[in-house]
C-alpha cells in the first residue's frame, strides 16, 4: 500500500501536509501510512478512498493475501 498511496498523492500534486489536512489527521499519520507503520481504521480508509476517488479495495488491496483453496475472489 505504501508505494501506491504515495503515488496517488503525488499524482494529485498533494504534499503529505495537504493530504493530512484533507483527512483531518497529522502529517505524521500520513508518513506512518506511507511507510507501512500504521494500518488505517476503516473510517480513515474510506476517507482516503474518497479523496482519491477510488475504491477502498483498489488502494488497500494486498496482492499477497492468502485465499482459501477453491474459493473464488
Amino acid at each position: 500500500m505504501k508505494q501506491y498511496l504515495r503515488e496517488l498523492r503525488t499524482e494529485m500534486g498533494l504534499t503529505q501536509a495537504d493530504l493530512a489536512a484533507k483527512l483531518g489527521v497529522s502529517r505524521q499519520a500520513i508518513i506512518a501510512l506511507e511507510t507501512d507503520k500504521h494500518i488505517p481504521s476503516l473510517d480513515l480508509a474510506y476517507k482516503i478512498s474518497a479523496v482519491f476517488d477510488r475504491s477502498v479495495e483498489s488502494i488497500f488491496e494486498n496482492p499477497y493475501r492468502p485465499t482459501l483453496k477453491g474459493a473464488t475472489p
